[in-house]
């Protein structure tokens, strides 16, 4: 059967994929520790839970208003104006069916056919995905290592043409854990304003900061919550991916649009669903808290165990929960070494370019796992390339 046209421009999420291949060579047998998935491996907390299976004995079992039920978006409200600090009204939040939802109706309704959209690269790879399906051109934003992975503000302002409509940018960030400073958003603000920018603001791991990082919403400088769409949600946060609840907080001009949007696709998301991420925002906080501090601990593991392998440099991230080590000195690219230690050592990583093209040196270690598995991984990940550099001297010989 044909297929559109348009369903060439779309690509995928790596992420997914790779754990098909895993879950499949665990089925015919093989040990996998899994480092490769962006998910908190903890339960969502017992008093979410039960607020959702209390309203769905309650009989919330039906359609909840399209932009969501009005308690939630009140909760997010004043979340957001307590953590972000900038004025926020609950009739510009809307709830999604995961945070992809806030970044499709961004690119939909905004991006038009030639339109550029600046993406972070390495970054999430569905800002990209999306712009060309909607037949928008994705310019990469060059994220590197040496400079903490943070933006060369220089390199963002040389990218901006005349077509340029829309900047992304993630802070804390997948894959790096790289985390913008207040100066940097302020320099990007002022860039925004003064060529009539639109900024999607992913902000989903704000919360999983680490040395006492400050997270700053680009939304909360002078004159940028007239422009920036506010991305966050319960899923990294509250340990919730299964829920699949996202949120948008949009400025005035964006209210309607988001509203058709929602509409046409999705008409609400889940009724008890949203009752139980009330709880989330208004209950008690100190399972978050506590998963954020073993998330440091574990980092710490990692950082110093990808360290102490030749071969491998590894920044110790300042949020989210993922470690992006450079690993050119191994002899392997970071597609071949993934590849390898899937297949030859049971550690299932991401290659950077799952995350874009500059990224080729580089793997993702997801840390949302225990300390026990991160410990045996770490140890397979040394015993593979200490393979790798006697290979090498052999053949040197």
């Amino acid at each position: 059967m044909r297929v559109a046209q348009r369903m060439s421009m779309i690509g995928t999420e790596t992420a997914f994929e790779v754990s098909a291949r895993a879950r499949a060579l665990e089925a015919e047998g093989h040990d996998i520790i899994h480092l490769q998935i962006g998910e908190p491996d903890f339960d969502t907390p017992a008093n979410i839970r039960e607020a959702a299976k209390k309203a769905l004995d309650d009989g919330a079992t039906h359609y909840a208003p399209y932009p969501g039920i009005p308690p939630l978006r009140e909760a997010i409200a004043d979340d957001a104006q307590a953590r972000k600090g900038f004025p926020v009204t609950p009739d510009r939040v809307f709830v999604t069916v995961g945070g992809k939802g806030v970044m499709l109706y961004a690119i939909l309704g905004l991006i038009d056919p030639g339109d550029e959209v600046l993406v972070p690269d390495p970054g999430y790879p569905i800002y990209e995905s999306l712009t060309r399906f909607v037949g928008g051109a994705a310019v990469p934003i060059p994220i590197r290592m040496e400079l903490d992975f943070r933006i060369d503000l220089d390199e963002l302002a040389s990218l901006v043409t005349p077509r340029t409509r829309m900047l992304v940018i993630n802070s804390p960030a997948n894959p790096t854990g790289g985390v913008l400073t207040r100066s940097d958003l302020e320099s990007i603000a002022e860039l925004a304003i003064r060529h009539d920018l639109i900024v999607l603001d992913d902000e989903i791991y704000g919360r999983i900061l680490y040395d006492g990082e400050e997270h700053v919403s680009i939304a909360s400088l002078p004159g940028m919550a007239e422009r920036t769409i506010v991305l966050d949600g319960f899923s990294k946060t509250f340990a919730m991916t299964g829920w699949r609840l996202g949120y948008a907080i949009v400025p005035p001009s964006l209210v309607a649009m988001y509203g058709q949007l929602v509409i046409n696709t999705i008409s609400c998301a889940p009724t008890f669903a949203q009752i139980g991420a009330v709880e989330a925002l208004r209950g008690p906080q100190e399972p978050m808290a506590a998963m954020v501090a073993e998330f440091r601990a574990r980092r710490d593991l990692v950082v110093a165990g990808l360290n102490d392998i030749p071969g491998i440099r590894c920044l110790s991230p300042k949020g989210a929960f993922y470690a992006f080590p450079e690993i050119s000195a191994t002899g392997l690219t970071g597609k071949e070494l993934a590849d390898r230690l899937l297949l030859e050592a049971g550690v299932c990583v991401l290659a950077g370019t799952a995350f874009g093209g500059l990224a080729t040196n580089h793997i993702r270690v997801s840390y949302a796992n225990t300390r026990a598995n991160l410990t045996t991984a770490l140890g397979r990940i040394a015993a593979f390339t200490s393979t790798l550099a006697a290979g090498a001297a052999g053949s040197n010989r």
